[in-house]
């Protein structure tokens, strides 16, 4: 059974203003017209739900679109991401250990404290 927008924005919880941008971009297939309105299958909730992923993985639009073309290219955007994926959570997992010492140590100038500025050069900021 096929859903208007409102009830597909509804049910994704992403406003109907995105689905049409996605739309407009290829991101998502152009639904069928039923007396003007768009009417969309079943399936355009899962493909919302992987955008949404996407874009919340850091996925730029083209990047979105390359995942959505053939195989190669698919696999080659896919590995690329993985790779400032995988950097991005070593960043964070730093960042992390800085901020729980910070947040322990007692020094009034957490730059004055000795283990802090050790964590500090075990790891360099990714380019």
């Amino acid at each position: 059974m096929r859903v208007t927008i409102g009830r597909l924005a509804e049910t994704t919880g992403v406003p109907a203003s995105a689905i049409r941008f996605w739309e407009r971009h290829g991101l998502l297939p152009a639904p069928e017209r039923q007396g003007g309105q768009r009417r969309y299958p079943p399936e355009a909730a899962q493909r919302i739900t992987l955008l949404r992923k996407f874009q919340q993985a850091g996925l730029t639009l083209t990047e979105i679109g390359e995942f959505q073309q053939d195989r190669p290219r698919r696999q080659a955007m896919i590995r690329s991401k993985l790779g400032e994926i995988e950097q991005r959570m070593i960043d964070l997992d730093h960042a992390h250990q800085l901020m729980a010492h910070a947040l322990l140590c007692s020094k009034a100038d957490i730059l004055t404290c000795a283990t802090f500025q050790q964590q500090m050069a075990t790891r360099r900021p990714s380019p």
